[in-house]
């Protein structure tokens, strides 16, 4: 499929420097995956800056939970590169990948929180897990994650006594444990009312600006996107048909992506 009006990664492949002599801290080039006869990915091209905002937007089943799970190694390419701080994931060991999880955590749609443990020890866990942090290092930093998420004095509550959104808090501060570079939303106001998409919103833009965190959102949600992003890609056919700032998206001439971006009616793509 050929893009009406593309717009390129403005990084050629391996990642150029930056301004500030940096390479991006994602690079992902020529990313293919295919289920079967299914063709999902078909050679997917972007670099991303640390500390910025990417999102992701697209049609359901478009493709962009498996284009977000490649960045942390959860799905194998069937070709392409993805390099994550010079490091390429594709082809690794599931004992390789060890410490980039560690570095690029995943928030699920669900949360996946663990239903028999309490919000203290679904925090903690990866700190038992990973760390040689004490009982008591292991509690300050709970107490830190959840402050974080503005959810002090929760930890002794049980996952069925919060609501959705307090579900979503508390895993994204279970992601925050281990203080990762990047953190992968799948979703993250999926059943979330307007109030509490737009707290979860503001939380990502506070990772994001206080702690340094460079967020990838995978979304439907357009005033989400449009809150955190920082750079839009429109994810379609398999490739990123746009890929821009905002003010890129809003004067966009490709009808497809300015119908999606109004959510009006499916037009005809021409393309």
């Amino acid at each position: 499929m050929t893009s009406p009006h593309p717009i390129e990664p403005t990084e050629p492949h391996g990642g150029a420097l930056r301004a500030g002599g940096e390479p991006p801290i994602f690079s992902i080039r020529g990313l293919t995956r295919s289920f079967g006869d299914l063709v999902v990915l078909d050679g997917i091209d972007f670099d991303l800056e640390a500390g910025e905002c990417l999102v992701v937007l697209g049609r359901s089943g478009s493709g962009k939970s498996v284009m977000l799970r490649h960045l942390n190694g959860l799905e194998t390419p069937d070709g392409g590169d993805v390099v994550f701080e010079g490091t390429n994931l594709a082809g690794l060991s599931e004992y390789d990948l060890f410490p980039i999880r560690r570095r690029v955590a995943m928030l699920f749609q669900q949360g996946a929180l663990f239903d028999s443990m309490s919000v203290f020890e679904n925090v903690a866990f990866p700190l038992r897990e990973h760390t040689d942090l004490s009982e008591d290092e292991i509690a300050a930093r709970v107490a830190e994650k959840l402050r974080t998420v503005r959810l002090e004095g929760i930890e002794e509550k049980m996952p069925a006594d919060l609501s959705g959104g307090m579900k979503k808090r508390v895993a994204l501060a279970r992601s925050l444990a281990l203080d990762p570079d990047a953190v992968l939303f799948d979703e993250p106001t999926t059943g979330l009312d307007p109030m509490t998409s737009a707290t979860i919103a503001r939380l990502i833009r506070r990772i994001q600006s206080e702690l340094g965190v460079t967020p990838v959102v995978v979304t439907h949600d357009i005033a989400l996107a449009r809150t955190v992003g920082d750079r839009v890609a429109f994810l379609y056919d398999g490739r990123f048909r746009f890929l821009g700032t905002w003010d890129q998206a809003d004067a966009t001439d490709d009808d497809l992506f300015a119908a999606f971006l109004a959510g009006r009616e499916e037009v005809d793509d021409a393309a």
